[in-house]
């Protein structure tokens, strides 16, 4: 099971309630955080009562999409079972990935890991 746009994925942190890492695709390279926890929501999350933050930089200018979000996922059903979704070959390169990310042994946090870890990991050694 190898997906063919991926030249390297590794995880760096994982927990129960929280995951981070870094995935080089043939064209990109991202580093990716993703918690259930509140308190990594930023500080301008927490300001404005948001309990979601959602966030990609690219190129070094950031793009925050925290809001209009919330149904996305009925949105893809709906048009899935219309008959307009995705088709098992064009989604499979992405569960396979999301499947390795989920089987994959952490790494440990490094200099190059997203800023959300470097904080975790800063707060754990407190």
């Amino acid at each position: 099971m190898v997906v063919r746009w991926v030249v390297n994925n590794e995880v760096h942190y994982a927990d129960a309630r929280k995951t981070g890492g870094y995935v080089e695709l043939e064209k990109a390279k991202v580093h990716w955080f993703l918690s259930l926890d509140r308190n990594d929501l930023p500080e301008t999350a927490t300001e404005c009562g948001l309990s979601t933050f959602r966030s990609i930089t690219v190129d070094g200018n950031e793009i925050e999409f925290s809001e209009g979000f919330t149904d996305l996922h009925t949105s893809v059903y709906k048009e899935t079972l219309e008959g307009r979704g995705f088709s098992i070959d064009d989604a499979r390169p992405s569960i396979e990935l999301a499947y390795q990310i989920r089987n994959a042994q952490a790494t440990g946090v490094k200099a190059d890991s997203h800023p959300f870890l470097q904080h975790i990991q800063e707060a754990t050694h407190v």
